[in-house]
């Protein structure tokens, strides 16, 4: 495996009335193509801030993102939102869906206003080959509100695969679903990374975080640890006790 990712010494300070709040601090970590990587830790540890700015969607204060060749944190505005959109996916807790399209025109928007596939054929083709990949195509006509919580997550993933993108960042993809959905979307999520797709994730949970094969886990902006979860070996129970355990003691 190639590095895709590699970020050095990550600082964010943010100024709150005159006050420095110093959210990270000197975190630095690399990512390998095809990996499935969790970040945990305490509520305001940092980890959403992380994800944001090793992905450009925020601006650091300091250090290096070096993501696929581009140094993100030397980019201007515009040349990281083509980035953004041409080589990383993205899926939130919140889904972001424009209420006046449908999901498969939610999912399709990406792809329009890419700079890579400009034939409306392919890209609708490419849009329907990913619904029923995940099983929802039966959907692609339907208002946002007329579908479930874990087949409009699902949506989102199609979304995120739309420009077939080097790396997927998710900020607790399954934070909002119920246990079912939750397991149906990480589910999907699992079998992206089985097929190449590097995926870097915010998550609170442990089930989630145990289908990963690396967990860091971050304290008051610092990365405290770092667990490797590649042993395949393991049922998903034994890993998921595995990396509870080791939680734990790194205090969760």
């Amino acid at each position: 495996m190639s590095k895709i990712m590699d970020v050095k010494d990550l600082c964010k300070t943010y100024i709150i009335e005159k006050q420095q709040n110093h959210v990270l601090k000197n975190v630095s970590f690399s990512v390998e193509e095809g990996e499935m990587i969790a970040i945990m830790g305490p509520s305001g540890s940092g980890k959403s801030t992380l994800l944001y700015s090793v992905s450009g969607m925020d601006k650091a204060t300091a250090g290096t993102v070096n993501f696929n060749g581009h140094e993100l944190t030397k980019m201007g505005e515009k040349e990281m939102a083509d980035v953004r959109l041409d080589e990383m996916g993205f899926i939130f807790q919140q889904m972001y869906m424009m209420k006046n399209l449908t999901i498969l025109d939610n999912i399709l928007l990406p792809a329009f206003e890419s700079s890579k596939e400009k034939d409306k054929d392919k890209v609708v083709k490419h849009g329907e080959d990913l619904m029923r990949k995940l099983g929802i195509i039966e959907i692609a006509g339907h208002d946002i509100n007329e579908v479930s919580g874990g087949q409009l997550q699902r949506a989102c993933i199609c979304r995120s695969m739309i420009n077939d993108p080097k790396i997927i960042f998710a900020d607790e993809p399954t934070g909002a679903l119920n246990r079912t959905s939750s397991k149906e979307v990480i589910d999907e999520l699992a079998k992206l990374n089985e097929e190449g797709t590097t995926i870097l994730m915010v998550t609170h949970d442990a089930k989630v975080a145990a289908r990963c094969s690396r967990v860091l886990y971050l304290v008051d902006g610092n990365i405290r640890g770092e667990y490797n979860n590649s042993d395949k070996t393991k049922s998903e129970k034994e890993r998921e006790r595995a990396l509870t355990t080791w939680l734990m003691d790194q205090g969760w």
